[in-house]
């Protein structure tokens, strides 16, 4: 896994000596010396991950911790804080300021590398959803990565897997001030209850008696449906070689017994958080996917998507010789709709009709808005004499009924004139098949207006 990891130590040995154990695992390690220099290299997104000396001058390392998860542009870079403080209070005052996991010196070789890739690996996930949700507030959309900085990780819903009731009554009683915390003693039964139940965050314990805690870690991260969700394991110290190896399946993080209860609390709210963050990333990826192929006033599909997926269901048709039928749809007199009533009014009648057209469809039809006042739908597996009865009733349903505008206030009649054509034998494009129903449309607003026309091909 090639990573770029950022050493901050002000001890030039304690660097060196990070440095070798990282680049000897192929990892690309770049350093600093103080805390500003390694926020500066940050801000440049010159690194994939941090690894923290406390006990530095000039700027401890809980102050770089708190200043990198305060800015929106650096707080998903994962900080590992490498410390000879060893006290429950100082990895929750680290905690508490963002830390992602804590080394003590000396450090561990297998727990730094094992522990470096599972935070990378973390990230490596997340990147391209980053990039994404910074394109999206580009284009006005809301900024998740300003709104993970605010997430404060309460209120989860938290499944607890430890089959010893005096164990998990304690962390019941520790947790349910802040969060909303089930348990389950039985492996397989949390497995399928964390498929079907909107949990934020799993902790399993690694003394459970009839089933192998990692395999039930291993399942979680197999199954789509619980792939993301943050596995906090809870283990003996004896447990380490263990530990280690449920780091490397895809565990989150891990609390050694006897479980200190405020350190408890802050690495639930730290994976809680994580958590919604990337439910943040993905969400907005989806809202600026549907924003590119979606009209913002009607709610339709938009030209750039229904000519994409136009050529594709012509292909289609071509191919397995089905037919298809195409309806261009133009409100009559819409102009005028606008100079009488205004824009505002205009955008009401747009609307309205976008409804009375989605009603009148079939489910297996596509209704897009190529612009301004026309629109189309795309009829698979449909002939003409199928699409000339939708085409009907569509234009009836317009007709039928006056648009209320002005907010209700008042109310308008309007007619919508409708071209239509079907795939013949010989059509392999979707521009030809555009043109002609273009063509009907046109013969229906020269004839008169408020009707379906055919193409006569």
């Amino acid at each position: 896994m090639t990573a770029r990891v950022l050493v901050v130590d002000d001890i030039l040995a304690n660097v060196k000596l990070l440095e070798a154990r990282l680049s000897a695992e192929y990892f690309d390690v770049i350093t600093a010396m103080s805390g500003p220099e390694a926020l500066s290299i940050c801000e440049r997104a010159q690194c994939d991950i941090v690894l923290l000396d406390v006990m530095m001058p000039e700027m401890d390392g809980f102050e770089v911790c708190r200043r990198l998860k305060a800015n929106p542009a650096t707080h998903h870079i994962p900080v590992i804080m490498v410390t000879a403080l060893d006290q429950p209070s100082d990895r929750i005052r680290g905690l508490e300021v963002g830390a992602d996991d804590f080394l003590t010196k000396p450090v561990n070789d297998l727990a730094l590398i094992t522990r470096v890739r599972s935070l990378v690996r973390l990230k490596m996930m997340q990147d391209e959803l980053r990039m994404r949700a910074v394109t999206s507030r580009e284009i006005g959309m809301r900024d998740p990565l300003a709104e993970a900085v605010a997430e404060t990780g309460l209120n989860g819903r938290i499944l607890i897997v430890d089959d010893r009731a005096s164990s998990h009554e304690r962390i019941v009683q520790a947790l349910s001030a802040q969060h909303q915390v089930e348990v389950e003693p039985r492996a397989q039964e949390a497995l399928f209850k964390a498929a079907e139940g909107s949990f934020d965050m799993i902790m399993v314990s690694l003394g459970l008696t009839d089933f192998d805690p990692l395999r039930l870690c291993s399942q979680i991260r197999s199954i789509d449906r619980t792939r993301g969700l943050p596995i906090l394991v809870i283990a003996e110290p004896e447990d380490e070689a263990r530990l280690l190896r449920g780091l490397d399946i895809g565990v989150n993080d891990y609390l050694l017994r006897p479980i200190d209860r405020n350190e408890m609390a802050a690495r639930v709210r730290t994976q809680v958080r994580k958590k919604r963050y990337t439910e943040r990333l993905r969400d907005n990826v989806q809202q600026s996917m549907e924003m590119a192929i979606t009209d913002g006033l009607t709610g339709l599909h938009n030209r750039r998507y229904m000519e994409s997926h136009l050529g594709t269901l012509v292909e289609q048709a071509s191919m397995r010789g089905k037919p298809l039928s195409v309806l261009i749809l133009d409100i009559d007199y819409f102009k005028a709709v606008n100079d009488t009533w205004g824009h505002d009014a205009g955008d009401e009648v747009l609307r309205e009709f976008a409804q009375r057209l989605r009603k009148s469809v079939r489910g297996i039809d596509l209704a897009c808005r190529l612009g301004g006042e026309e629109f189309v739908v795309v009829m698979p597996d449909t002939d003409a004499g199928v699409a000339s009865i939708v085409a009907e009733r569509i234009r009836a349903r317009v007709a039928g009924e006056p648009f209320a505008i002005h907010k209700g206030a008042r109310a308008i009649d309007v007619t919508v004139s409708i071209g239509m054509a079907q795939r013949q034998a010989g059509d392999t494009e979707a521009d030809e098949l555009v043109k002609r129903a273009d063509q009907a449309l046109y013969r229906a607003k020269r004839d008169g207006r408020n009707r379906v026309v055919l193409d006569a091909a």
